[in-house]
């Protein structure tokens, strides 16, 4: 079985280390876990592994947060990986920082890069990986806090809870969403 894993975020040395980035940082995190790297291809920097039997295409597009979906949407078929097989890492402001929650379907509360992938993939059926950055920011400055960098003690934490995400990434391959699921919620 092939599967293919986004991590979100936008490129550019000014979005680096960002908190929408935490997309790119988990499967930054994966990739190296795996030993492998990323090379710039069409509408991604993309890595690719196998892991116990089945390969693994992993994907950061190129394409700003926003039109995340024409990335997604052309590596699902160019890779023939179907939609079942395909999760995206993503950051959530409703989440506590830190805390991680897989879901297999579902809306897209907001979140632009989400609602591009359903757009362009017709369906709200893929699972998801929401990275809690937490909503410790004044009213009417999420975008703000949002494209807002990390601070020295949240990335020294992030490093940790990378660790997390990827065995939890390992699982989904080897164990689909549900026991993902029930394994990782809210750890």
């Amino acid at each position: 079985m092939k599967y293919l894993i986004a991590g979100l975020g936008n490129i550019g040395a000014e979005y680096k280390d960002t908190r929408h980035n935490i997309g790119f940082k988990i499967v930054d995190a994966l990739a190296a876990d795996a030993g492998t790297d990323f090379v710039s291809d069409r509408y991604a920097s993309v890595a690719q592994f196998k892991y116990r039997g089945n390969p693994v295409t992993i994907i950061k597009p190129s394409t700003y947060m926003n039109l995340s979906g024409k990335a997604v949407s052309f590596w699902l078929k160019e890779e023939n990986i179907p939609v079942e097989n395909f999760i995206v890492c993503v950051d959530d402001l409703a989440l506590p920082f830190g805390v991680i929650r897989f879901r297999s379907n579902g809306s897209e509360a907001g979140h632009n890069g989400l609602k591009n992938i359903t757009e362009l993939l017709g369906t709200q059926n893929y699972a998801r990986l929401r990275f809690g950055i937490g909503n410790n920011f004044p009213k009417g400055k999420q975008v703000d806090f949002v494209l807002g960098k990390w601070s020295f003690e949240d990335l020294s934490r992030i490093q940790e809870r990378t660790k997390t995400t990827t065995e939890a990434l390992y699982s989904f391959i080897t164990n689909g969403i549900e026991r993902t699921m029930n394994t990782f919620n809210g750890k």
